[in-house]
């Protein structure tokens, strides 16, 4: 297979899969996201990529759990120093999370890595960065998948209108394209250091641990400034994210 081929077949795949996230059962994206990641992997292998190009040589693993083990550090105390601070702590008050400890462990150990990291980081940071690259070298594998992580959370971005308390306060379309807008912006810079992380690692576990702290830590941050909220309504049933 081609890299311009497998370039594309790897971008068809990407939108499936984005939108799959926001139509179809949630319960299923434990299993389709690391399906899908296989399935990447695959044309990646194809397009005569090596395991090392595409983040998952054994040489790189250490330095991939050491940088993202450090960076997931920063994140947990950043969360920490979050939910302490009354200022910030409202922007924790995502009402997907508001949910018990058990809901909020299995979110945060089980269903986002499954469902979120493994999937985007295969994706963006694997197969993608590892495509781009070959042709074009790390910078450009590095901007190019930055950008279209920051387009794969305008879905997500839609969904956060209707579940943040603090971003339902403001009102009208401009709240909902300022949420967009700074939604893309914001996560394509994360995808920027995410994809240096994976640069300087040559691993991808060094932007999933990065990754799952973001996501999974955010989860139990949030249950834990429900938890400590003075007045605690009954729990509704939400489902939730499986992108981010």
């Amino acid at each position: 297979m081609t890299t311009a081929a497998a370039l594309a077949l790897t971008l068809l795949v990407m939108v499936v899969v984005n939108v799959w996230v926001h139509v179809g059962p949630r319960r299923a994206h434990p299993v389709t996201g690391p399906l899908a990641a296989a399935l990447l992997l695959l044309v990646g292998r194809s397009a005569g990529l090596s395991w090392a190009e595409l983040g998952l040589g054994r040489e790189s693993l250490v330095r991939g759990l050491a940088w993202g083990g450090a960076a997931a550090g920063v994140v947990a105390v950043g969360y920490a120093v979050g939910v302490t601070v009354p200022a910030t702590r409202t922007l924790f008050r995502d009402t997907r999370y508001r949910v018990g400890p058990g809901s909020a462990l299995a979110m945060a150990f089980v269903t986002i890595p499954l469902s979120t990291v493994v999937f985007e980081e295969v994706a963006f940071r694997g197969v993608l960065w590892g495509l781009v690259a070959a042709d074009h070298g790390p910078w450009w594998a590095t901007g190019v998948s930055a950008a279209l992580f920051g387009l794969w959370h305008v879905l997500p971005a839609l969904d956060l209108l209707q579940t943040n308390q603090t971003l339902q306060t403001d009102g009208g379309g401009r709240r909902r394209v300022w949420t967009v807008v700074g939604t893309v912006a914001f996560t394509t810079l994360a995808g920027l250091v995410f994809g240096e992380l994976r640069h300087r690692t040559g691993s991808l576990l060094g932007p999933m641990l990065l990754h799952w702290a973001t996501n999974g830590l955010g989860v139990l941050a949030a249950a834990r400034v429900w938890a400590l909220s003075p007045q605690r309504p009954p729990a509704r049933r939400h489902r939730p994210s499986s992108s981010g």
